[in-house]
């Protein structure tokens, strides 16, 4: 099930975060590239981190994970704490933080919301060009003197494919909750308005496995598996939740393990 991440270049023209760049190549198996190539995405280093960019003359900004501002910092300020959908449907109740495995984490967001009110998480990320913004982003919010704590104690990163990585999970390693956010699924091209999931789309292609995912995720949870979906789209795998929790255009499908 796992598939091979495009080849792209990384480029930077700031002196001071070559020795990064070089690691970022070195780790992730990236090509160092002196200019943006023609037409294409390519990633950037620079004085604010790591960015996905696109080349092309109709390209939007560039995509880039911060945890520290904008919005998830909105987010973890006036997002309703541990009474927001996402919360209940991990299972976070008055002292139990459950521990969380992140098996689909694309750009982080949910998972690290949960981290935030609590639980230890493994955000688990199969694409290097990913997996590289999401390390990029933690470095940065664990050095921050707000979160920076609490970031470095909850958040795990790891880059590999959560569908073989769980099954080698046993006993006290296995998570309580496995969360998984796959793709929206087809038919709903009207939601892919953002550039960060257009860019998804276009480099990493259609989602082709998380039905799969989910029987690997049932095995391997102590206590659920948690499935986001769009509020009208299907059940994956056409399995039935045992309840789901919904909010304006999500619904969280849940399927407990116990």
């Amino acid at each position: 099930m796992s598939t091979s991440p495009p080849r792209i270049g990384l480029l930077t023209t700031n002196l001071a975060c070559q020795q990064q760049a070089r690691a970022l190549v070195e780790q992730f198996a990236f090509e160092l590239i002196t200019q943006p190539p023609g037409d294409a995405y390519y990633l950037c280093l620079n004085g604010q981190g790591l960015q996905l960019r696109h080349s092309g003359p109709r390209a939007a900004g560039p995509v880039h994970i911060d945890f520290v501002n904008g919005a998830l910092a909105h987010r973890r300020r006036y997002g309703g704490g541990r009474g927001q959908p996402l919360a209940r449907a991990a299972g976070m109740k008055p002292g139990f933080n459950p521990t969380v495995w992140d098996a689909t984490a694309g750009l982080g967001r949910d998972g690290f919301v949960l981290a935030s009110l609590g639980c230890p998480v493994t955000l688990c990320e199969r694409s290097a060009i990913l997996a590289a913004l999401l390390q990029d982003a933690l470095q940065r919010a664990a050095a921050d003197t707000i979160i920076g704590d609490w970031v470095r104690r909850r958040v795990r990163l790891v880059h590999g494919d959560s569908s073989e990585l769980l099954q080698n999970l046993a006993g006290r390693r296995q998570p309580e909750v496995v969360y998984l956010d796959p793709m929206y699924p087809p038919g709903k091209q009207h939601v892919l308005v953002k550039k960060e999931i257009r860019a998804l789309q276009e480099l990493l292609g259609p989602d082709r496995d998380s039905s799969a995912l989910l029987g690997i995720a049932l095995g391997s949870a102590g206590r659920r598996v948690v499935v986001k979906r769009p509020r009208r789209a299907g059940w994956l795998k056409d399995k039935k939740p045992d309840t789901c929790i919904e909010s304006k255009k999500t619904r969280y499908d849940i399927y407990v393990t116990l």
